[in-house]
C-alpha cells in the first residue's frame, strides 16, 4: 500500500488529489486562478504564473487534510496542465510573460504562414499532426511573443511547456537547458518527431520568419515519456507543499492525455474528454497519418502505443457562454432539457464559437446556428449545442475509423458528462453506439497512475488501471432518436464541410431549413 499525489492542472483551476493504491481516493481539493481575457481581442487568454503556484499550494494543503494524512506518507508526485500553454522563460526559468494559455489563438496569422512553408517545403511531420499547423501550438505561440515583444527577445533563454515548466520547478532545475521535455507536449504541439530527426530544421523555421531560426536552443532539454523520471522533489517546494523532500516526479504530460488513462483507456476505446473543450484520444500501436487529426506521437498517452488527439476547440465554454448571454448558469438552463427530443428545436448549430480544431484546423471559423424563429429559447440553443458538439465529435470518430483506427468503445471522461445526463443521452443516439461514463470524475487520477509508476507501487499502466480507475455505467442509444439524427446528421456535415473548408465550392443548402422545420414539426407531435 502507498499514497501519491496527482496534479491536475485545467483551464480555470488545478485540482490535487491524493490517492492511495488500495482505498482509492482520499482526498481532493481545487483551487482556482484567473484568466485574463480581453473584450477588444477574443483570441487572448492568458494566466499568472504566480497565480498557478499559489493556487498549487492551496490545492495541496486542502487535498492533504481532507485526506488526513501527513505530506510525510506522500511517496510520488505528478502533474499534468493544458498545452500548448507556453511559457517564455529567462536563464534562470523565469517567466518573462504570462502563460500564453492553450485557448489563446491570437497566433492564427503564424499559424497559416508555418502551414503555408510547411507544406511548400515537405515537412513530413506536418503530416503527422493532420497537415495544418495551429493557432493553439507551440511554434505560432513562440513567434507571436517574438513579434509582439521585442524588448524582451534578448533576455530570452528557453521556451517551455506549462507542464514542463511546473516539473522541472518542483525538481529544483532553473536552467531551461535541462528542463525535462515531455513527449506528450513536444510531440503533438512543437513537431518533434525522433523518426523523422527531432524538431523540424531551424532553415525552415527561418524561413517561416528569421526570428524563429534560434528554435532550437529555446527547446534543449531530454524529450522522455512518463514512466520516466524528470527528477526529485526539491526541499523548497516540499516545505511549500507540505510533502517529503526527495520524492520521485515523473515527465509530466498533458491533461486530457492522462485523463485518457483515468478513464480506463485501451486499444479500441475513443475517450471524449468533455471539459471547456473536448479532447478526444485513442491509442493504438501502430497508425499512420490521419488528415486535419491535430496528433500522433509514439508514448504521448501510454508509453507503449501512439497517442492519437482530435477534439472540439470549445464545448463548456460554448454552453457557459449560452447561459451567460441569457443571464443564467448550464445548470439552471438544464433543468428540463432531459424531456427535450431530438430536433425538437428545429436548431442545427455549428459549434465554432472558439474556431475549429479538428478535422479542419481553422481557427478563423465562428458559431453559426441555423433555423431561429421568434419563440426560440436560451434552452433551446443550449440542446442544440449539445447536439452540434454530438454531431462535430461523430465527424471526428468517423475520420479515425476512415483510416483504420478501432473504435469499439466510445468513453465520456471529464468534468461536464458527470454533470450533464442529456449530454451522454444525444451523444449515445448521435453516435448510434452505446456511450460508457466513469461512475466518479477522472480528473487527477491519472496523474496518480504515473506518480505510482514512478513510486514503483505498480509495474505497467494496466495493472494501475485494473487497481484504481471507476467502473463505468452505460448510456444506451435510443433507436428511435437514432433514426432522426440520421436524418439530422448529413445536414449537420454538409454545413460543416461547405462552410467550414475554405476550398470547398459553395454548398447548395436549399434543403438545410425545410429539412429543420419538417423534423421539429414531426418531433412534436405526440
Amino acid at each position: 500500500m502507498s499514497i501519491v499525489a496527482g496534479v491536475d492542472f485545467g483551464t480555470l483551476s488545478v485540482r490535487v488529489s491524493i490517492v492511495d493504491s488500495v482505498r482509492g481516493r482520499l482526498g481532493s481539493a481545487a483551487a482556482e486562478y484567473p484568466l485574463v481575457r480581453r473584450k477588444d481581442d477574443p483570441d487572448h487568454a492568458t494566466q499568472s504564473h504566480d497565480e498557478h503556484m499559489r493556487a498549487l499550494v492551496e490545492a495541496t494543503h486542502k487535498a492533504l487534510d481532507q485526506a488526513g494524512v501527513s505530506g510525510q506518507e506522500v511517496e510520488a508526485i505528478a502533474v499534468d496542465t493544458t498545452g500548448t500553454t507556453m511559457v517564455p522563460v529567462d536563464g534562470d526559468l523565469q517567466p518573462l510573460d504570462d502563460y500564453y494559455l492553450w485557448c489563446d489563438h491570437r497566433a492564427k496569422r503564424e499559424a497559416t504562414e508555418i502551414t503555408a512553408v510547411g507544406r511548400s517545403e515537405g515537412l513530413e511531420a506536418l503530416q503527422w499532426c493532420g497537415g495544418v499547423y495551429s493557432s493553439e501550438w507551440g511554434y505560432s505561440k513562440l513567434l507571436h511573443w517574438l513579434r509582439h515583444n521585442p524588448e524582451r527577445r534578448g533576455r530570452l533563454a528557453g521556451v517551455v511547456e506549462h507542464c514542463d515548466m511546473v516539473t522541472a520547478l518542483l525538481c529544483g532545475i532553473t536552467d531551461p537547458a535541462r528542463v525535462p521535455r515531455s513527449v506528450c507536449a513536444i510531440g503533438h504541439k512543437w513537431l518533434w518527431n525522433p523518426e523523422l530527426g527531432g524538431l523540424p530544421s531551424e532553415a525552415l523555421l527561418g524561413r517561416v520568419d528569421p526570428l524563429l531560426a534560434g528554435a532550437h536552443e529555446l527547446l534543449r532539454g531530454h524529450c522522455g515519456t512518463s514512466d520516466e523520471l524528470a527528477g526529485h522533489l526539491c526541499p523548497e517546494w516540499a516545505a511549500k507543499l507540505r510533502l517529503r523532500a526527495g520524492i520521485p516526479i515523473p515527465i509530466a504530460a498533458f491533461d486530457a492525455h492522462w485523463d485518457a488513462i483515468g478513464a480506463g483507456v485501451r486499444e479500441g476505446d475513443v475517450v471524449n474528454v468533455v471539459g471547456t473543450s473536448t479532447c478526444i484520444m485513442a491509442i493504438a500501436r501502430d497508425t499512420g497519418c490521419i488528415p486535419g487529426v491535430c496528433g500522433i506521437v509514439k508514448g504521448s498517452i501510454h508509453p507503449d502505443y501512439y497517442g492519437i488527439e482530435a477534439g472540439l476547440s470549445a464545448t463548456g465554454d460554448i454552453f457557459e457562454a449560452i447561459a451567460r448571454r441569457a443571464g443564467s448558469t448550464v445548470a439552471e438552463l438544464s433543468r428540463g432539457l432531459e424531456g427535450y427530443r431530438p430536433a425538437q428545436t428545429g436548431l442545427l448549430r455549428l459549434t465554432w464559437d472558439n474556431g475549429d480544431r479538428t478535422v479542419l484546423v481553422n481557427p478563423a471559423l465562428g458559431g453559426v446556428t441555423f433555423g431561429w424563429n421568434l419563440n426560440h429559447t436560451a434552452q433551446d440553443e443550449l440542446f442544440a449545442a449539445i447536439e452540434g458538439t454530438a454531431f462535430h465529435t461523430r465527424i471526428i470518430l468517423e475520420r479515425l475509423a476512415e483510416y483504420g483506427v478501432p473504435i469499439r468503445r466510445v468513453i465520456n471522461g471529464g468534468g461536464v458528462p458527470q454533470k450533464n445526463d442529456t449530454l451522454n443521452r444525444v451523444y449515445a443516439n448521435v453516435l448510434g453506439m452505446p456511450v460508457l461514463v466513469p461512475q466518479s470524475e477522472v480528473t487527477s487520477l491519472g496523474s496518480a497512475i504515473f506518480a505510482f509508476l514512478a513510486a514503483g507501487t505498480f509495474g505497467t499502466v494496466e495493472e494501475a488501471q485494473e487497481a484504481l480507475c471507476p467502473q463505468y455505467r452505460t448510456v444506451a442509444p435510443d433507436p428511435l432518436a437514432h433514426d432522426v439524427y440520421e436524418q439530422l446528421y448529413p445536414l449537420f456535415r454538409k454545413l460543416y464541410f461547405g462552410f467550414g473548408d475554405p476550398a470547398a465550392a459553395a454548398t447548395a443548402a436549399a434543403d438545410v431549413l425545410p429539412t429543420l422545420r419538417r423534423l421539429a414539426a414531426e418531433a412534436r407531435v405526440e
